[in-house]
């Protein structure tokens, strides 16, 4: 089963919670850990996974010959990425950092005057510790768009997926393209969030997401005894859905994510019970 920890908000504890539950389902199945999140992966730092790099990752991107160039601005206005500016009667501007790859300015410029090129936009890393496996990938430093990598990712992976019971996949903060990504596929979403006001308001934007691409979706409430839980309270009852584990604010789990420990925490076995059902 390929499962999202996903959330909508930063800070929920979402790399805590997608460890933790692979720290307990390793106990007994076969479990894959994958972090999606490639701005900042951290999947590994809390169980003290030890990383290994595997292989870069590369986007196709277009060079120019401006020798063969008319100067028409086909391939700017095919460009939905904006990633080629053209003022009319000088040569297209390329902005490398906006480029998703897809290779349309190449199709559609008459004259044949751009060829394809590539550039780094990522590193792939695996790991084991606790009986997990895991696979994460790191953006370049100024890539705008993410969602190549995610996908680069979970292509390599995709080989390995049968090997295992249970396909954690720890997605990025927010619902933008990257989260989309990683989510795509997945047959099962628990989203983690706290009893806030911003926690519920990205709760909201979220499940209406999995809402959209059909993936159910069960709510972990972390630092559940601070704050308001009625703010959640509503969204469950919007959506549909059910909260099927409540993590309390405690100072150990401070301290055993320092350590570099996997937390300990009861209520996660309500998560892994509700798998097992």
């Amino acid at each position: 089963m390929r499962i999202a920890i996903t959330g909508g908000k930063g800070g929920t504890g979402k790399s805590t919670i997608a460890t933790a539950l692979a720290v307990e389902l390793a106990k007994k199945s076969k479990i894959l850990l994958i972090d999606a999140d490639i701005d900042c992966p951290n999947d590994h730092i809390i169980p003290n996974i030890k990383r290994k790099k595997i292989k870069d990752i590369f986007q196709s991107i277009p060079k120019f010959d401006f020798k063969k160039c008319k100067k028409c601005g086909k391939c700017a206005e095919v460009c939905k990425a904006n990633a080629i500016v053209f003022v009319k009667g000088n040569y297209p501007i390329f902005i490398s950092e906006q480029c998703i790859g897809c290779s349309a300015c190449m199709i559609a410029c008459p004259e044949k005057a751009i060829s394809k090129d590539k550039k780094k936009i990522g590193t792939i890393y695996k790991g084991k510790n606790y009986g997990i496996n895991y696979f994460s990938a790191e953006s370049e430093i100024g890539v705008e768009e993410e969602s190549p990598i995610v996908n680069a990712l979970k292509k390599y992976i995709k080989s390995l997926e049968e090997n295992y019971n249970h396909i954690l996949i720890d997605t990025s903060p927010g619902t933008h393209c990257n989260v989309i990504s990683a989510l795509q596929g997945c047959e099962l979403a628990f989203c983690v969030t706290e009893p806030t006001p911003l926690g519920a308001h990205d709760l909201s934007l979220i499940l209406e997401l999995l809402k959209k691409l059909k993936i159910p979706a069960r709510i972990i409430l972390n630092r559940a005894d601070i704050g308001n839980k009625n703010l959640i309270g509503e969204i469950v009852k919007k959506y549909d859905t059910e909260i099927i584990a409540e993590i309390p604010y405690n100072k150990k789990i401070l301290e055993a994510y320092s350590r570099g420990e996997p937390i300990k925490e009861k209520n996660i076995n309500k998560i892994t019970r509700f798998l097992e059902k």
